[in-house]
C-alpha cells in the first residue's frame, strides 16, 4: 500500500454525490468519484433522512479506495425511532414524542463504541439524556426521572 489520502464528510444516508462536499476533495486524486458515491450510498441507505458521517481512504498509487461509515448522531436516531422532523423548540414545555426504553436500548448498542459510557447501562443513560434537550419523554415520563430510575435499578 502506498501513501494513503483520507477524506473525512458528512453525508445525507443514500444521498452522497458527486459534487460537495465529495466531488471537490476526492477528484483531484485521480480516482472514479461515482464508484466511491455510489459505495457509500449503498453503505449508508439504512440512515436515510440522516447525517452519516464518512471516511474515505484512497490509495494514492493504486486508487483503490475503502470506506468507513460512522454512526449518525444520537440525536438524528432518536429523530428517526420517532418518526419526527426534529427535536422540540422549547424542551421544557413542548414534548415531541415518546421513546420506549427498548428503543433507548437499541440506540445505546448502537452509538456505544462512540460513547464515554464503559456500559450500556451508562450508554442508555447518554441516550436518555439526550431526550432531555429534545423534549422527547420516555416510557411517557421524564427522562430525568427515568435516569434516577436507571441509577436506582428500576432497569436492570
Amino acid at each position: 500500500m502506498g501513501e494513503k489520502k483520507i477524506v473525512e464528510a458528512l453525508v445525507g444516508g443514500g444521498q452522497a454525490t458527486a459534487g460537495p462536499p465529495l466531488g471537490p476533495s476526492l477528484g483531484p486524486l485521480g480516482v472514479n468519484v461515482l464508484a466511491i458515491v455510489s459505495k457509500i450510498n449503498e453503505l449508508t441507505k439504512e440512515y436515510a433522512g440522516m447525517k452519516v458521517p464518512v471516511k474515505v481512504m484512497v490509495d494514492i498509487e493504486t486508487k483503490s479506495f475503502e470506506v468507513n461509515v460512522g454512526t449518525p448522531t444520537t440525536s438524528a436516531l432518536i429523530v428517526k425511532e420517532l418518526g419526527i422532523e426534529k427535536g422540540s423548540g422549547n424542551p421544557l414545555t413542548e414534548k415531541v414524542g415518546d421513546l420506549k426504553m427498548d428503543t433507548v436500548i437499541k440506540i445505546a448498542k448502537l452509538k456505544q463504541d462512540q460513547l464515554l459510557s464503559g456500559t450500556l447501562k451508562s450508554a442508555a443513560k447518554e441516550i436518555i439524556g439526550c431526550c432531555v434537550s429534545m423534549g422527547v419523554t420516555v416510557d411517557g415520563k421524564e427522562p430525568k426521572d427515568v435516569q434516577k430510575e436507571v441509577d436506582q435499578g428500576t432497569y436492570d
